[in-house]
C-alpha cells in the first residue's frame, strides 16, 4: 500500500511536469542544494499538503525504495510516453491515416526526425505528434526504416496509410529514391502532398527577393531588433513611446481596450 501511494505521487508529478513542458532535475540535486529542481521541489509541495503521501516519501521510505532517481524519473516519462502513444493509436484505430515527416538537427547536433500522425475523428481532423527518433543519416532507406519499426511497434498498417507530407527536400521527395517513392512502392494510395506551410514560405521569401521594397523592409525590421534588442535602455526608450502612442490613441478612440486587445508584447 505505501508503495502505492509511492508510486501515485511519483507519476502524478511527472504527468504535471510533462503536461507543462518542464524540466525535471537540475546539475546539482544534494541535500544542500537550494534548488533541487522541479521534480523534488513539486514532491515536497505535494508532501506538505498530503499527510498520506509525506508518510511514505522523501526521507521516510527505506534508501532503496524512495523512487526519485533519476533513473527512476526516466522510466517513468517513458511509460507515459508509451501510454499516450497507445491512446493514439487506440483512437485511430483501424481508420485510414496520413503521416508527417520532418528533419530537425537537436542541440547536440544529432539528426532527428519527428513523426506526426494526420487522422479524422468524428469530422475532425486530427494531427499528434507521437516520437522524434535519432538517426544515424538522412538517406531515404534509413528513414524508411525508421518508419517500418514504428509501424511494426505499433501495430499500424502501410495499407492504410492514405497520405504522406514533407518539405522539398530530395531525400524526402526524390522521383526515384526519396522517401516518398519509396512508400508509394508500397501502397500507391499514399498520396504525396509538399507541406504547405513550406510552400508558403518559400514564396513568401521568393517574393521579397523580387520586390525591392519588401526586400528593404525586411532588412530595415532586422536592423531594428538588432539595434534595440542589443540595449535595454534602448528597448525601454522605444516601450515608453510605443505606450504613449497607444496611450493617445485610447483617448481619441482610434483603439479599443479590453481583454486580449492592445496587450504589451515584446518587439520581436
Amino acid at each position: 500500500m505505501d508503495y502505492q501511494t509511492r508510486l501515485d505521487a511519483l507519476v502524478g508529478v511527472s504527468r504535471k511536469l510533462l503536461q507543462q513542458g518542464l524540466p525535471f532535475r537540475v546539475h546539482d540535486e544534494s541535500g544542500n542544494s537550494t534548488n533541487q529542481g522541479n521534480f523534488l521541489a513539486f514532491l515536497r509541495w505535494l508532501c506538505h499538503f498530503n499527510d498520506d503521501i509525506k508518510a511514505v516519501m522523501l526521507k521516510n521510505p527505506p534508501k532503496n525504495m524512495k523512487l526519485t532517481s533519476p533513473n527512476i524519473q526516466k522510466d517513468i516519462s517513458s511509460a507515459i510516453s508509451t501510454e499516450i502513444v497507445n491512446a493514439i493509436i487506440r483512437d485511430i484505430g483501424d481508420s485510414l491515416f496520413a503521416i508527417l515527416i520532418d528533419k530537425s538537427c537537436g542541440m547536440s547536433s544529432n539528426e532527428q526526425m519527428a513523426i506526426l500522425l494526420c487522422y479524422v475523428d468524428k469530422g475532425h481532423v486530427i494531427k499528434r505528434f507521437v516520437c522524434i527518433v535519432h538517426v544515424t543519416n538522412t538517406k531515404s532507406s534509413s528513414l524508411k526504416l525508421v518508419i517500418n519499426d514504428f509501424f511494426s511497434r505499433h501495430g499500424l498498417s502501410i495499407s492504410r496509410l492514405q497520405g504522406q507530407a514533407y518539405d522539398e527536400a530530395s531525400n524526402m521527395r526524390g522521383e526515384f529514391s526519396g522517401l516518398k517513392t519509396r512508400i508509394l512502392n508500397e501502397n500507391d494510395s499514399a498520396f504525396y502532398v509538399h507541406c504547405f506551410a513550406h510552400q508558403l514560405q518559400l514564396a513568401l521569401v521568393a517574393m521579397a527577393k523580387k520586390h525591392s521594397e519588401i526586400a528593404y523592409l525586411f532588412t530595415m525590421v532586422s536592423n531594428v531588433v538588432n539595434v534595440v534588442g542589443a540595449s535595454a535602455n534602448r528597448r525601454d526608450m522605444l516601450r515608453e513611446k510605443h505606450d504613449d502612442a497607444v496611450f493617445k490613441a485610447l483617448n481619441n478612440n482610434e483603439l479599443l481596450s479590453g481583454q486580449d486587445l492592445n496587450q504589451e508584447t515584446n518587439l520581436k
